[in-house]
């Protein structure tokens, strides 16, 4: 496992020359700064929500890797103070989806920072975050010589069509997606990387239905207290050195947790997933993708007579999709 970290982190300073700087305002961050790291690609409807919400729970700055968009993020992005961007037109692909670009920002930039990897699709929900600041969570995890801190992707969708509702930049996706499965789950535990793999939720009930354990994953840790020698190994779902990867408890449930709230199923889900079919630079020969183009023609709904409409985090901790574990 040190043999592998190693070579993860020589390939992110190999992969680092496919970056190129269009804006740095790193000199900005300062030492105790929560960063915010993320790579995307025609993004730029999204952005204005994403970064409201984000400085609004208490990121200080954000690292940005932009696939070569063509919708103008590049130039949304130009000139926030508090925003560092590189542009590449290399392979997402072979840049282990994207995973290689941000181990080498984070160990230039994040060493000794508490660090938030998500996509722009993603809004990270923590116990008390209704009330309280991602720093009360990071100071509170701090203290208790937590370095590591794991949420789970719950895919949110709309009642009806996919489709059928559109989304205007700088609105909360919520508005519009806010139902989600509350069962349908199943969780192993990886024995090779020592965390839990969890898979389900609408995109297995609907996308893999016959295909359940093709479905994504759905276990992630992207909220980590970063060193020069830590490296995700698979986007954010395991992590080097494997004890970052401990997260839960054996019975489940009783170390604090949070929530990725997943948007992906908004009105711009059919042209993303044909944008993405076509260009192939998706984990395994972009299957997911596949699994998509073959129902959207069909128009399919998500929600069912068992989906739960979103309210908070404490309805999320009674369902037993979160945990405050032991931080009151």
């Amino acid at each position: 496992m040190r043999v592998r970290r190693k070579r993860r982190i020589i390939r992110s300073i190999r992969k680092s020359s496919e970056l190129n700087v269009v804006q740095n305002h790193t000199g900005r961050i300062r030492p105790d700064d929560i960063i915010l790291v993320s790579t995307m690609r025609n993004e730029q409807i999204r952005l204005p929500y994403f970064l409201r919400y984000y400085r609004d729970l208490g990121v200080d700055h954000f690292l940005f890797v932009d696939n070569d968009s063509t919708d103008g993020t590049q130039e949304y992005l130009i000139g926030q103070p508090d925003i560092s961007l590189w542009h590449t037109r290399a392979s997402y692909k072979r840049s282990t989806y994207g995973v290689d670009w941000m181990n080498w920002l984070q160990r230039k930039y994040c060493h000794e920072h508490w660090t938030l990897v998500v996509d722009p699709d993603e809004f990270f929900v923590f116990p008390f975050c209704d009330t309280r600041s991602i720093r009360a969570l990071t100071d509170w995890l701090d203290n208790s010589a937590i370095r590591s801190f794991a949420a789970m992707l719950l895919d949110v969708y709309p009642k009806g069509p996919i489709d059928a509702v559109p989304y205007q930049p700088g609105q909360d996706p919520l508005d519009i997606a806010s139902w989600f499965d509350s069962g349908n789950y199943m969780i192993t535990r990886n024995p090779t990387y020592s965390n839990l793999w969890i898979q389900g939720g609408p995109r297995s009930r609907v996308f893999f239905a016959n295909e359940p354990k093709k479905a994504p994953a759905l276990n992630k840790t992207p909220l980590v207290k970063w060193d020069r020698k830590y490296a995700y190994v698979s986007s954010t779902h395991t992590l080097l050195p494997r004890g970052l990867n401990q997260v839960y408890d054996d019975w489940g449930g009783e170390k604090a947790s949070g929530i990725l709230l997943h948007t992906k199923f908004l009105d711009t889900f059919t042209a993303k997933a044909q944008e993405e079919l076509t260009r192939g630079q998706h984990y395994s020969q972009s299957a997911e993708y596949k699994a998509y183009a073959e129902q959207i023609h069909t128009q399919p709904e998500l929600w069912c007579k068992w989906s739960e409409k979103y309210i908070n985090w404490r309805q999320l901790e009674i369902l037993g999709l979160m945990s405050k574990g032991n931080w009151a």
